[in-house]
């Protein structure tokens, strides 16, 4: 049996580890666009910072490679897939043959769409060699502009200001975090940022970058100019689905899969940010492109590739950073305002806040500033559905521990497998 893999992030990793549960001796391919071994995204902001190496980035060493018989084929990239011929086709033309293929992609970042953004100066914030030009350009910078006011664009925006540039984030909605927190928890985080150095401006979007060759400055739709030397892109991300056009994969805002994380082709199977699986919660369709999201589908598709069968639950979406020490983790369906019931704890002026979201007294979303301790568990209240009628009123509290809920969260046995709902590494990984 010959699995392949396409994508070498959180998604293809963690694939590999899935089918070597199942399947010790299966030849497994792994195809990377990167130059890059798989490595967390997530902690770039770190690199950038400096407090953490290239090399530590990585997520396994070569010995897992070794280990688990994983041929690791990185700088190409899969043009297309020929379900027919059960065959990718490569960017250097060569040809490889799979029984079982898994389609981990990811997403690229959106661009701005106007005049002036290939000009040297402007980046996105999703690679180490996004990070390596960025760090090229800091020599001769003093400003930075951040286009979006998502995840992405604040840790962008922080790890610059940790390396001594001025910071102004640039967003067009009322609020950072717009799909992400409530107007509550975003004023919090807004006013720790400004009180940190950060300006954050809203209801502002650039309509054109200037100069010659390099970012100098931008003009705005209100017809400000800004100087700076630097703009960071972070207005989100599109599924990466070139390699399946021309073939019948399904798709709709991503590929679709079933609760298996397979394909309209039985020998292909999708997961991570390309994927559109379903929403825990509301069971709705979505694209959860998130790194908790992608480990689990990628070990979900792995052991299901090597004929297991184990369902994949549904995505929750899940955001977790830490800026100038105040730590930050949302989950779920944090913005409902309607047809439920708001518990929250809320110490503005020390930039502690917890918010519960609850419909018929099932937890469906919460936010913590500051204090994060045990953010874990309410994530397993949430995906277990657990009833807690008799329990709300006291969410957030500190004796509130996995001891009083415990037999409600017995039923959650693909959740306790893999992650104890006591930790919180589950989201700063």
């Amino acid at each position: 049996m010959h699995y392949v893999i396409i994508g070498g992030c959180a998604a293809g990793l963690n694939a590999i580890e899935g089918i070597r549960k199942i399947d010790q001796s299966g030849e497994i391919t792994l195809i990377s666009k990167e130059k890059y071994p798989p490595y967390a995204r997530c902690l770039i902001t770190n690199y950038l910072i400096g407090t953490h190496s290239e090399k530590s980035l990585y997520l396994r060493d070569n010995s897992f490679y070794k280990k688990n018989n994983v041929n690791l084929i990185l700088e190409k990239e899969v043009k297309k897939i020929l379900p027919d011929e059960k065959k990718v086709y490569l960017s250097d033309k060569e040809k490889i043959s799979y029984d079982k293929i898994l389609i981990a992609t990811g997403s690229s970042p959106k661009k701005l769409g106007i005049k002036g953004e290939e000009k040297e100066g402007i980046s996105v914030f999703r690679t180490i060699d996004d990070v390596k030009k960025i760090l090229q350009r800091i020599e001769k910078s003093k400003k930075v502009l951040v286009f979006g006011g998502g995840l992405i664009g604040l840790k962008a925006g922080y790890s610059l200001k940790k390396k001594g540039l001025e910071v102004e984030i640039i967003i067009k909605s009322p609020q950072i975090l717009s799909q992400v927190v409530d107007k509550k928890s975003a004023k919090i985080l807004s006013n720790w940022l400004n009180e940190n150095g950060i300006k954050i401006r809203t209801g502002l979007e650039p309509v054109e970058i200037l100069g010659n060759k390099e970012m100098e400055e931008v003009l705005f739709d209100n017809g400000e100019k800004i100087k700076a030397q630097i703009g960071i892109v972070g207005k989100g991300v599109s599924p990466n689905l070139s390699v399946i056009e021309n073939t019948d994969i399904k798709t709709h805002w991503g590929i679709i899969v079933d609760d298996y994380l397979r394909t309209s082709n039985d020998d292909i199977f999708s997961a991570g940010d390309v994927t559109e699986t379903k929403d825990l919660i509301t069971g709705n369709p979505t694209i959860t492109a998130l790194w908790l999201s992608a480990q689990e589908q990628g070990k979900t598709a792995g052991i299901n590739m090597a004929g297991g069968k184990k369902k994949y639950p549904g995505s929750i979406g899940a955001n977790a950073a830490e800026f100038f020490g105040l730590p930050f983790i949302s989950f779920g369906k944090t913005r409902e305002t309607e047809n439920v019931e708001i518990k929250e704890i809320c110490d503005e002026k020390n930039y502690i806040y917890k918010r519960f979201v609850l419909k018929n007294n099932i937890l469906i979303g919460a936010v913590f500033i500051g204090d994060v301790k045990s953010a874990g568990l309410y994530m397993s209240l949430i995906r277990s559905k657990s009833n807690l009628e008799n329990y709300k009123n006291i969410l957030g509290k500190e004796w509130f521990n996995y001891g009083k809920v415990r037999e409600l969260l017995e039923k959650d046995e693909g959740f306790r497998e893999s992650i104890s709902p006591e930790g919180n590494n589950i989201f700063f990984t």
